[in-house]
């Protein structure tokens, strides 16, 4: 199965970025963007890929650990970016020290549990927290989507728990299809904390 670990920002949070998404879809250009759906908004602390059935029960004892070993910690989600011409982004202010460290922490739990995982070049200095918004096919001019997003500062939140998510790619072809992601397992932040199915 796919899998990553991830913060999930709460609904109330969402509810405020989906306004300002309302916006940025009426922007020019927004028609040939694939937008990611509510559902699939996430911060990716570490992405594992395919993982084998057999290695998911450690891997998720050992997100467990990280979990208890990482206190909980506050986050809001503001101001926007891109990656190159292909993506769109929002961002996060508030405690990202802790989420860097907890992303270490995911990415620790994967290497020592025998997923090879997606670690590419960023290293653990180059986390950046961020929510992928949209993608383009072809390089766009992100700048005025970037500009709507700059002036966007949602409500804080406190981060609770780290979660195993499972991704399912779209399979049936239809254009605009999502990928629909499923928690596996809520692990709470924090000593004493224990996993959630």
């Amino acid at each position: 199965m796919r899998l990553f670990a991830a913060v999930l920002p709460p609904e109330d949070a969402t509810a405020e970025l989906e306004s300002v998404v309302d916006e940025l879809r009426k922007l020019p250009g927004a028609g040939g963007l694939r937008w990611t759906g509510r559902p699939g908004w996430h911060f990716t602390l570490a992405f594992y890929g395919e993982v084998a059935d057999e290695l998911v029960p450690d891997l998720s004892a050992r997100l467990e650990r990280a979990a208890r070993r990482t206190d909980p910690f506050e986050l809001a989600l503001r101001g926007g970016g891109r990656f190159g011409g292909r993506a769109l982004w929002v961002g996060a202010t508030g405690e990202l020290r802790t989420m860097r460290l907890l992303a270490e922490r995911a990415e620790a739990a994967g290497r020592k549990a025998g997923v090879p995982g997606d670690r590419g070049d960023r290293g653990h200095h180059g986390f950046h927290p961020h929510l992928t918004l949209a993608r383009a096919r072809e390089r766009a001019d992100f700048a005025p989507y970037v500009s709507l997003l700059n002036a966007f500062a949602g409500r804080t939140w406190s981060v609770d728990a780290l979660h195993l998510v499972r991704s399912n790619l779209p399979r049936s072809g239809v254009q605009g299809e999502q990928p629909r992601y499923e928690t596996q397992v809520r692990l709470p932040l924090g000593p004493g904390a224990g996993a959630q199915e």
